[in-house]
């Protein structure tokens, strides 16, 4: 079972509880960590959701999102989640990006954002991701705003134009 830390609003960790009730579940801050990965051109790998996953199957989110499994660090869970979702193993440590809280009606998550450059090949989990297609920064540009993206990724695309990772 994968479990998540939950934080105040401090940021300090009061506890810990399965994932599966912190989804769902707007009073409680769980913690999360994301893998943008890059192509050696600097277009950025996004996944598409599968059909049978999550509460927005079928569209494109970030390529990699970890959450912390019991007694994980966001770098551990970087390195996890990358290996298992889409089948590379991190040469080296990704460069820590930003942070961003995330809160709205379904659920409230702190998320360190991590970045890292690998151009494949990719061996996706396929009850997690149907697609995984590289996009140019022009590209994304054209489909915010649609229900191409889900409201996170949006979010966080606005995150990397503002500290120019974009």
């Amino acid at each position: 079972m994968e479990y998540l830390d939950i934080v105040n609003e401090n940021g300090d960790c009061i506890g810990i509880a399965p994932r599966c009730v912190c989804h769902g579940n707007p009073a409680l801050t769980h913690r999360t960590a994301h893998v943008i990965i890059r192509s050696s051109d600097g277009r950025i790998l996004l996944q598409k959701r599968s059909m049978n996953k999550d509460t927005q199957p079928g569209k494109w989110d970030t390529a990699v999102g970890g959450h912390l499994a019991l007694g994980e660090t966001y770098l551990d869970a970087a390195f996890r989640e990358t290996a298992e979702e889409i089948g590379i193993t991190l040469a080296k440590p990704p460069e820590q990006l930003f942070s961003m809280a995330i809160r709205n009606n379904w659920e409230s998550e702190q998320t360190m954002v991590f970045s890292a450059v690998c151009d494949g090949p990719f061996t996706p989990q396929k009850e997690e991701v149907d697609e995984l297609r590289f996009w140019s920064g022009e590209e994304l540009l054209k489909v915010i705003g649609t229900n191409t993206l889900t409201p996170y990724l949006e979010y966080e695309l606005d995150q990397l134009r503002k500290h120019q990772q974009l």
